[in-house]
């Protein structure tokens, strides 16, 4: 009975979702206050009834309600308890409905805190929202409907895939869907800032938290994603350029711009039709990472679906909805007023220099993803486009911006002072000069990969321009101790935000450089004790034996780790095998410090004291995770600064008349 309400509930939000984005939609137009109004209270409900409808999934996971076709398909009775909750989204039908969910509370969260925005606008933004929920409710009843029932229903499930059982599954798949559904949002507010024909400061205000919001879980969820595959497949890498992983990276890189852009719109009134154009890019790649996913025209271990009906279903959304988008903003974005003129040696000017290079990064990792596609339909025969190709093309992308980045910051708007500004850039340079020197020297000159040094250097630019950035601001050693407290105590939280963001790419520039110049790995058939040498390194296989887990029976190895005679650490990597449904699975030991990780993974038995042993040293690993939560942690405290607090603020009454 519970499945059917949920099953009702998401008819009765699709209902809701149709009023929702006609009525306001035609009062916006016929200036009718009271067709407008009935935006807000129709997000709420619409969030209401999904959240019914999302509970009724979770109840049948947890119960084991096998009658429930996609419950019997992704779970059975003897799965932990974590994984029957995080399995309503670990397939096809339930991640969907996540996405329908995360997409009606980001409009009812307008609905109820955006009491300040303009009637026309709010509006507007509400009923858009509400056409997209539209196209995803029909999606998912028409092809993909979650409260299926079995007749009769089998007694137990088929399981969940061994690589999902994990609790990497709880976080990464929410947090990645909040960053991508997070930017519909920006996306809605941008056509309804078309149709109105007005793109301000005021409008950007609101685009900006609702971006940085997406921008901080896209951030999370990539790098929990990554740090994920890392630990579970076994294969010692945290990137592989996979369809998937792209089509995370393409929104980010959008949005990451578009986020950069709404800053310019807001002081300064120049780049709007540029941050229209980012807006509808950035939420059109989120759709195109879910078509990709869905359809099964590309390969991946992160697919969900592989039905050709269910990816055309989604392609046709995409045109509808950014197709549609790019027309209006074809007939819209001409009348808009440019804004604010600028010098090319400005804030505005480095702003949009860095927008250009990171809008060329995404359409450069859209080529790479789609280029296979387009190959075969053009029968140019089986075409794969791996690592070598996105790192040859991506990575000196990226130099220039990273170089603009620790720049831009010391930049003043409109126009800046080309000889002030060469006298501090000339103090980061002799300091990246250093670095570089001292890596090229430690790795032993040529013996060592020429590029590690160019990464370290790249890195110190941009970290000591950021640090020098923020010493020049609150005038540290320039004046008493007190008074750059003071400073530094009255300057907005989104100046340090941005500082501690820019400085924790610095660190992700580091980690990405040192595990990439100075990997080693070995693959042996090891003996029982038998000692592997890896990089002054010492790992002895001391034994191998049977362990059972709540759903699994698995193979523990046990490595003793020593360095120059002492012990370090004991080491326990897994090879398991999961009863239902019956798969292998990988799980790796890591010994984890600053300065980088060991990773062990026990394979199959070799011979009758050996087995198949992977061993890794992986350089400087943790700075990436560290420095990607810096990243988001940056996101979040300029998301607390006053400046950026979502609304509009309303007019103070005048002196001498009631309010």
């Amino acid at each position: 009975m519970i499945t059917e309400f949920g099953h009702f509930a998401l008819v009765m939000a699709l209902a809701v979702a149709v009023l929702q984005a006609s009525l306001p939609m035609v009062g916006a137009a016929r200036h009718n206050g009271t067709l407008m109004a009935f935006a807000a209270p129709a997000a709420v409900t619409q969030a209401l009834l999904v959240i019914l409808a999302f509970a009724a999934l979770t109840h049948a996971f947890v119960t084991s309600d096998f009658s429930v076709a996609v419950v019997a398909q992704n779970s059975h009775s003897l799965k932990p308890m974590l994984y029957k909750v995080a399995g309503v989204w670990g397939n096809h039908e339930g991640s969907l409905l996540l996405w329908i969910l995360i997409l009606a509370v980001f409009g009812a969260a307008v609905a109820l805190v955006g009491t300040n925005l303009p009637p026309l606008l709010k509006a507007r933004a509400l009923a858009v929202q509400a056409m997209i929920s539209v196209g995803f409710i029909l999606f998912i009843l028409l092809t993909s409907n979650p409260f299926h029932r079995l007749d009769p229903p089998p007694l137990d499930g088929n399981g969940l895939n061994p690589l999902l059982q994990d609790p990497g599954l709880a976080f990464h798949p929410p947090m990645l869907y909040l960053g991508y559904v997070g930017f519909s949002m920006a996306f809605s507010f941008a056509v309804a800032g078309l149709i109105e024909g007005k793109v301000d400061s005021a409008w950007a205000r609101w685009v900006r938290p609702w971006t940085l919001v997406a921008w901080i879980a896209l951030t999370l969820g990539i790098t929990g994603g990554s740090w994920w595959a890392y630990y579970t497949l076994g294969w010692g890498g945290w990137w592989y350029w996979d369809p998937t992983e792209n089509a995370s990276f393409m929104p980010w890189l959008a949005g990451t711009a578009l986020l950069h852009s709404a800053s310019v719109v807001e002081k300064r009134g120049a780049l709007k039709s540029w941050t229209v154009f980012l807006a509808i890019v950035t939420f059109g790649f989120s759709l195109l990472g879910t078509f990709l996913v869905r359809s099964g025209v590309l390969t991946s271990v992160h697919s969900f679906a592989s039905d050709p009906a269910r990816g055309a279903f989604i392609l046709l959304l995409l045109l509808l909805m950014v197709g549609g988008s790019f027309i209006l903003f074809a007939v819209r974005a001409p009348s808009m007023q440019a804004g604010g003129l600028f010098a090319p040696l400005s804030r505005e000017g480095s702003l949009l220099f860095n927008n250009v290079m990171m809008a060329t990064g995404a359409a450069t990792v859209l080529l790479g993803t789609l280029y296979p596609l387009i190959a075969d339909a053009l029968d140019m025969g089986k075409v794969s486009v791996g690592p070598p190709f996105f790192n040859a093309v991506f990575l000196p992308l990226m130099t220039p911006m990273i170089i603009a980045m620790a720049a831009g910051p010391m930049l003043s708007w409109k126009r800046a002072d080309l000889k002030g500004l060469s006298q501090r850039l000339s103090g980061m340079l002799a300091v990246s000069v250093l670095v570089a020197l001292a890596v090229w020297f430690a790795q032993g000159g040529s013996a060592g990969p020429w590029w590690a040094a160019g990464g370290f250097a790249l890195a110190a630019w941009l970290m000591v321009g950021t640090a020098w950035d923020m010493i020049e601001r609150i005038r540290l050693f320039r004046q008493p101790l007190g008074l750059s407290w003071r400073r530094a105590k009255g300057m907005p939280r989104a100046s340090w935000g941005m500082a501690a963001a820019h400085f924790g790419v610095g660190l992700v520039i580091l980690g990405i450089t040192g595990s990439s110049a100075w990997k080693l790995e070995a693959i042996q058939n090891q003996h029982l004790n038998q000692t592997v040498s890896l990089g002054g390194w010492d790992l002895t296989l001391k034994g191998v034996e049977e362990n059972h887990g709540p759903n699994y029976t698995a193979s523990r190895a046990t490595f003793d780790l020593t360095r120059d005679g002492k012990q370090i650490a004991t080491l326990s990597p897994e090879k398991r095998q999961f009863l239902m449904p019956p798969r292998p699975a990988t799980n790796a030991a890591i010994r984890t410090s600053l300065w980088g990780d060991i990773y062990v993974v026990v394979g199959d038995q070799a011979g009758d004291d050996s087995w198949v042993t992977r061993l890794y040293v992986n350089p400087m690993v943790p700075w990436m995770w560290i420095g990607a939560a810096l990243m988001a942690a940056g996101g979040a405290l300029s998301l607390t600064d006053l400046r950026h607090r979502i609304g509009v603020p309303k007019a103070a009454p005048s002196k001498g008349k009631t309010p």
